[in-house]
């Protein structure tokens, strides 16, 4: 096999696995951001009377809980890759050229 296709399979890999790395970092954040503790663990006096005055739901605040962003991140990886081989499998197919009879 030639060393250059050897060199180049494992720059294509390694930038892979960097672009992954990054992609991970980038979503992280997001992903294990947590919400603040309801009701708080220590109430004013006036919450202990008369109660919360309203209960927030997350349905209706609209607030993206961290399973949601964990899941919309690993699904955009899985599109990317999909995409990446069918893309690659393109360019090998357009590439190969049968021989002719001459």
């Amino acid at each position: 096999m030639n060393p250059i296709r050897t060199i180049r399979r494992l720059t294509c890999i390694l930038t892979g696995l960097a672009a992954a790395l990054a992609a991970g970092v980038a979503v992280a954040p997001a992903a294990l951001a947590a919400t603040p503790v309801n009701p708080p663990p220590a109430p004013p006096a006036d919450v202990i009377r008369f109660g919360p005055a309203a209960h927030a739901i997350n349905g209706v605040t609209g607030d993206m809980t961290s399973w949601q962003i964990a899941l919309i991140a690993v699904a955009a990886a899985i599109v990317g890759a999909v995409v990446a081989v069918l893309a690659d499998r393109a360019r090998a197919a357009r590439s190969h050229r049968p021989a002719t009879i001459a």
